[in-house]
């Protein structure tokens, strides 16, 4: 249960984020009601749109016509609110992580892979550590989403002070996006076509200039 704001009267920030918390609070008590003998497809879909719909509303609220102060307020609850979800879902991953160490393609069908890719991707560095070496072999099995494994593993790099290697993760720097510490940059592109992307990286970073920075 999600709780804004400390009167009785609701602040704009707490306005704009209401439709979020009512949603998790929807979606959550759906999952809650599930028979403990749910299969997984059906579990891991309310936990799809536990993951996803928080990361979707940050652009409502980017969209919204609140002042600065108000939109920083905003951005902060719903994010508190997003961390929470996301410590509820990975515990779900983790509760129910099939005894091969990971969710198969092949086995539980791409919408529960992608699902829990997903809540690991969304979790902390303890979790990336464990599975980062356990998705590697998976990808070239066709089990696991290369692209997908890239931005793990990119994330994983930099979190422990080490360089990229896809290219993958950038940051807002002085009302620009750059792309931080990376690897061998001449042969970045050599990297991500093994990884299936079809894109080049300079025609990724491209991309991020029509994002708000």
């Amino acid at each position: 249960m999600f709780f804004l704001g400390g009167c009785s009267a609701a602040s704009e920030p707490d306005k704009v984020v209401a439709p979020l918390v009512h949603r998790i609070e929807q979606e959550q008590s759906k999952l809650d009601s599930l028979p403990a003998d749910a299969d997984l497809k059906t579990r891991f879909a309310s936990v799809y749109v536990l993951d996803q719909y928080p990361r979707q509303f940050m652009g409502e609220i980017l969209r919204s016509e609140l002042s600065a102060e108000d939109m920083a307020k905003a951005r902060g609850e719903a994010s508190a609110i997003m961390a929470e979800q996301d410590a509820k879902n990975l515990q779900i991953v983790l509760e129910h992580l099939p005894p091969e160490g990971w969710y198969l393609r092949s086995r539980y069908g791409v919408e529960v892979a992608t699902t829990a890719f997903l809540v690991v991707q969304h979790s902390n560095l303890e979790t990336w550590r464990r599975f980062v070496p356990v998705l590697e072999p998976l990808v070239a099995a066709g089990e696991v989403d290369g692209q997908s494994y890239a931005l793990m593993y990119d994330r994983l790099a930099l979190a422990e002070m080490r360089p990229q290697r896809y290219g993958s993760q950038l940051a807002c720097q002085d009302g620009e996006w750059v792309v931080l510490n990376l690897e061998a940059p001449e042969a970045v592109d050599n990297r991500r076509r093994e990884m299936g992307f079809t894109e080049s990286h300079a025609d990724y970073v491209a991309g991020f200039k029509s994002m708000p920075c």
